[in-house]
């Protein structure tokens, strides 16, 4: 098999119990063995392909240092792929170059040390769940890293303020710092990266204000800056200046203030997470304006993942991004993913939002999630609420809602999660098979409701009853009769009889001779006995 080119037994289960002093009788372009048992030891053979654009050994079982040829040997690749191993060391800072603009892949192993600047010529680098602890010689150095699309570098150990030299990465379309231990401002020139499409900030302790400098990254699709510890009002320019977002996610931070109006802009969003801050007012009904929640966008039976393509300078690059979105239910996180419906959600909860539930909210017919727990609200559950069939989770818990749930809640038939526990709502639950089938935790605190799945009853309806209130009043009016009548009679009897008497003079005098004969003869025969 000398004249072998390439070698693919990828997404197989094969042990490849391979000799360590094995010198292959051919060179390879291409190598393709992952998910092919390799390990435990870094194959060495691989340092005697020569000719070798292509490799793919990610997850497959090695827990070894990566040695230093092997570095040397990848800036002739295109494509590398190595992650999901448990490869060890520091990839060292020579002074190489790639000679292409490959595409490289290390994640989830565990490398450390600072992260080497040659790495920038890259195209696409993934470096996520590894123990890099320094990124500032990457960022920073002088020669330029005009192809480099996508950055992931979430999950490491890297810390202090994020490298304020982002000016040189022109075509950089997706950022993730997440999952790290970054403090200190937002730097100024990350707004320089124009091509900017998907920013991952999530999980650090970054404080301070959203730059300014960032409303000129007017192709962002995706903002994650959830769980750091901004503060200040939400900009106004997030609405005015990125109207392609369909994805921001500000919460657990410290912003205050009203919610702007001008994030009715965002025509195409399709999660909109504020939740855990300190806002305060009404919610927008300009929200109606939010029209990517109310169209049916479903992926093709085969896709896993909810991703984005974005246009890059140099191509079409497809970034995945599997939108999990950890929702607040009953002060719990949980996660939400669906692999086959985009998700569509608004999450509010957890601040000091006031004033009524819009009823424009009901036109957001393809929202799958709904969240306004844990604030101020008054009023009444909209009516027409029934009218979202496609929500899967519904939150409206510890507000101040008043009045009956409305019987439309009933029709929403795939709902998986609802929560409208400590309101002030009364009145019967509307029967459905839905509303019964959740667990009383999902109506407490409600003291003047009723009905299944609570142990207090409503009062019975229905015919029979009728039937009964019709009887009692009737006989209400049959007793309302009788005294009537006896009153009168007693009226005519007494005025018939004792007015004759007092007005006619011989009639009196007869009456009281009558009286007193009796009483001479009762009192005669008592005296006798």
């Amino acid at each position: 098999m000398s004249k072998l080119k390439v070698l693919s037994l990828s997404g197989n289960s094969f042990v490849l119990k391979i000799n360590p002093d094995w010198i292959p009788p051919f060179q390879l372009q291409v190598i393709m063995l992952q998910h092919c048992m390799l390990g435990p030891y870094f194959p060495k053979w691989l340092k005697t392909q020569k000719t070798l654009t292509r490799l793919d050994i990610s997850n497959a079982g090695i827990s070894d240092i990566t040695p230093n040829w092997f570095w040397a040997l990848s800036t002739r690749l295109n494509t590398m792929n190595i992650s999901y191993n448990n490869l060890t060391g520091i990839i060292p800072d020579f002074p190489l170059r790639l000679t292409e603009y490959p595409s490289i892949y290390l994640a989830a192993n565990q490398f450390e040390g600072s992260i080497p600047a040659f790495l920038r010529r890259a195209v696409s680098l993934d470096l996520s769940n590894n123990k890099f602890s320094d990124v500032t010689s990457f960022v920073c150095a002088n020669d330029t890293a005009e192809r480099l699309g996508q950055l992931d570098i979430s999950n490491n150990y890297l810390s202090g303020q994020i490298p304020d030299c982002w000016e040189n990465f022109k075509s950089l379309a997706y950022i993730d710092v997440s999952n790290n231990s970054f403090s200190g401002q937002i730097p100024t020139s990350m707004g320089s990266v124009l091509e900017l499409r998907v920013l991952i900030l999530r999980n650090n302790s970054l404080t301070g204000e959203l730059p300014f400098s960032m409303k000129h990254c007017k192709n962002l699709v995706m903002l994650d800056a959830g769980e750091n510890k901004f503060s200040g009002i939400i900009p106004s320019w997030i609405g005015s200046s990125l109207q392609q977002l369909q994805m921001l996610s500000l919460r657990k931070n410290h912003f205050f203030g009203s919610i702007p109006l001008s994030l009715c802009f965002l025509n195409g969003i399709h999660v909109l997470d504020l939740s855990v801050n300190h806002l305060w007012g009404p919610i927008p009904k300009c929200f109606i304006n939010f029209s990517a929640m109310t169209i049916q966008e479903r992926f093709l039976p085969d896709s896993y993942y909810h991703s984005y393509t974005v246009n890059h300078t140099f191509g079409m690059y497809g970034y995945d991004y599997n939108i999990i979105s950890l929702l607040t239910w009953k002060g719990v996180e949980h996660i939400f993913e669906n692999d086959n419906l985009l998700l569509k959600a608004i999450d509010l909860s957890n601040n000091h939002l006031s004033g009524d539930i819009p009823s424009e909210l009901e036109n957001l017919v393809e929202l799958v999630s709904l969240n306004l727990s844990r604030n101020n609200l008054t009023g009444k559950i909209p009516s027409g609420i029934g009218r979202l069939l496609s929500l899967e989770s519904l939150d409206m818990s510890r507000n101040h809602l008043f009045g009956s749930i409305p019987s439309s809640l009933a029709q929403i038939n795939f709902l998986s999660v609802l929560d409208l526990s400590h309101n002030n709502l009364s009145g019967q639950i509307p029967t459905g098979t839905q509303l019964q089938s959740f667990n009383t935790s999902s109506y407490e605190g409600n003291q003047n409701l009723c009905g299944l799945p609570l142990k207090k009853m409503c009062p019975k309806e229905g015919p029979c009853q009728e039937s009964l209130v019709k009887t009692q009043d009737e006989n209400d009016g049959f007793i309302q009769a009788f005294f009537a009548s006896m009153g009168l009679g007693f009226f005519v009897g007494f005025w018939g009889i004792f007015g004759t008497i007092l007005f006619n003079r011989s009639w009196r005098h007869a009456y009281f001779r009558f009286l007193n004969n009796i009483t001479e003869k009762v009192m005669s025969k008592w005296q006798r006995w």
